[in-house]
């Protein structure tokens, strides 16, 4: 009897046991966040709520409406692996339109047990509508700088306004001669109400750098598609019509590097420097970490230098890559910049840190400027008991390298020697009884033609089914070009690639999708691609590029 009962005492015990270990981890992944497309618009102008959580539950707009008028609303459920198991997320986006100018507090929103934090959102007054407003569609064009200097990083700002319903379509900013171009960011997409008609917006920003001084023509961005037409269309046609628009000509006069000018060349319209995180005591022979901030505004990651400090009293500074976050604001680029840096002591004592120094042009006083940190004063204890410290005093028995700023122990040299030789040993085995299995086998006829000019690109899932998680619309459009090899111009070219039937219906549904106002629609698509593509392209084969006149006499 005893027996019995420790039994259906474990029966019940041992799944208890495993839901308390299962439910904690649950629960401490459990996250919801919000943000928005864009902290500062105008009024008539919609700003993007994205809510993503992992509850399950939806968020409550209900507080939303005392100030804001709800146009849109969709959602987008994507899957990941954490910790062994599946983590499903769905993230909410609704567009709000402001009722009022000012500074406006998007509230918490709960969502189940879970609530947002607050977000400001700063809305002004209407501005006057684009010079080129007019039609069905049009382009609207601005740079931050029209007077440049060479190598200054200028911002590049393009709106096309459509007041149709796009079923696809093409917008293109090419290139100038003489200067780089870079696309910043993903598109921003809202509506906006001009002289009476409600038009949707798509913002798409470029980083341009010139590349010699003298006067420069950027090309007009250009903006070719379909949509739906209207009841003459459905009469006489098949209900659709062509819609295109090209934007105004943008003229820059680039101005030279100035002979006073540091070398090397920085223009900028601003750069900090700051600690972020510094100790205020060190033992000798133990690392202390550092951490250093720059933020320069009108430059990317790219443009600039990583960070370096310099120490004194033998230390040795061992400094961790840069992590940079590029973005958009007013227009132009601007770049902050995070660097950790370990610092090991030598000795006891006092141990100086002196921050990098940089010289830079600030291109709206047209004067060269200096951006310093103040040194850092360290006290240095002794080490540790029974520990000695990490380099002895003088540097001792230590071998100097050309770039290495201390000295390194001849033990370390050969230690290092010593895997070179092992490692070069081990390829040299590892080829030669490669050469020896491999023998004189020649290339097979599948791998010629895989080789050969024309193929068509191996199929990737995985790559889609990632962008079908996680990008937006443009990315899967993007990844879908990117089967055919080379890539297709756009999903018009890739459709007429692919043998009729779902693939193609999948391609027409993501550009409905795209550019049409459908609630859902974009959920409905992701889908109709997942399936379509599951198992690869149907490609049509090479000597047919386009539809037969009539159906095949068998199935395909």
């Amino acid at each position: 009897m005893k027996t019995t009962n420790s039994r259906a005492h474990l029966a019940w015990l041992l799944p208890a046991l495993l839901l308390s270990l299962l439910l904690p981890p649950a629960l401490a992944r459990a996250e919801t966040r919000a943000w928005v497309d864009r902290d500062s618009i105008e009024l008539g102008e919609t700003v993007t709520l994205n809510i993503e959580t992992d509850t399950g539950a939806r968020p409550d707009y209900a507080p939303l409406q005392d100030d804001f008028h709800i146009e849109q609303r969709s959602s987008r459920q994507s899957f990941e692996q954490s910790a062994g198991r599946s983590v499903s997320r769905t993230l909410y986006a609704v567009a709000l339109q402001p009722e009022r100018t000012g500074r406006v507090t998007v509230p918490a929103l709960r969502v189940g047990s879970a609530r947002t934090a607050p977000i400001t959102l700063t809305v002004t007054a209407a501005s006057a509508a684009p010079a080129r407003a007019r039609g069905l569609a049009f382009i609207d064009a601005e740079l931050d700088d029209t007077t440049p200097y060479v190598q200054q990083a200028v911002g590049l700002r393009l709106r096309l306004y459509y007041a149709a319903q796009l079923l696809s379509g093409q917008f293109d900013q090419p290139a100038p001669d003489g200067a780089a171009l870079q696309r910043a960011g993903s598109d921003v997409q809202y509506t906006r109400e001009i002289d009476g008609r409600r038009y949707r917006v798509v913002e798409r920003r470029y980083v341009l750098v010139p590349e010699r001084s003298g006067r420069l023509e950027l090309p007009p961005a250009n903006f070719r598609g379909r949509g739906v037409g209207g009841w003459l269309d459905d009469l006489f046609g098949d209900g659709q019509r062509g819609l295109s628009a090209d934007g105004p000509p943008l003229v820059l006069q680039v101005k030279p590097v100035p002979d006073a000018a540091p070398r090397p060349w920085l223009p900028l319209h601003g750069l900090e420097l700051r600690w972020r995180d510094a100790p205020d005591r060190v033992r000798a022979g133990d690392a202390a970490t550092l951490e250093l901030e720059l933020v320069a505004d009108g430059a990317t990651g790219a443009q600039l230098e990583p960070p370096m400090i310099t120490v004194d009293q033998g230390a040795q500074v061992f400094p961790e890559p840069v992590q940079h976050d590029d973005m958009i604001e007013d227009g132009r680029p601007r770049v902050r910049m995070l660097r950790r840096f370990a610092v090991l002591p030598a000795r006891e004592g006092r141990l100086r840190i002196e921050g990098p120094r940089l010289q830079w042009w600030d291109v709206n006083a047209d004067r060269m400027r200096e951006a310093t940190l103040p040194a850092l004063e360290l006290d240095v204890a002794p080490a540790a008991s029974g520990t000695a410290a990490a380099v002895p005093p003088g540097d001792g028995g230590l071998v100097r390298l050309p770039g290495v700023q201390h000295g390194v122990g001849a033990w370390a040299l050969a230690t290092v020697a010593f895997a070179l030789l092992w490692l070069a040993t081990l390829a040299w085995a590892l080829q030669w009884r490669h050469r020896a299995q491999a023998g004189d086998t020649a290339p097979r006829d599948d791998d010629a033609a895989a080789r050969s000019p024309g193929a068509r690109r191996p199929w990737q899932g995985s790559a889609l089914r990632r962008v079908l998680d996680t990008g937006d619309l443009g990315d899967v459009s993007a990844a879908l070009c990117a089967l055919a090899s080379p890539a297709a111009a756009d999903l018009d070219a890739l459709s007429r690639m692919l043998a009729p039937g779902p693939q193609r219906e999948a391609i027409a549904a993501l550009q409905r999708a795209r550019w049409g106002q459908d609630e859902g629609g974009a959920s409905q698509a992701r889908a109709a691609v997942r399936a379509a593509f599951a198992r690869g392209p149907d490609w049509l084969p090479r000597d047919s590029d386009i539809d037969p006149p009539l159906p095949p006499l068998y199935p395909r």
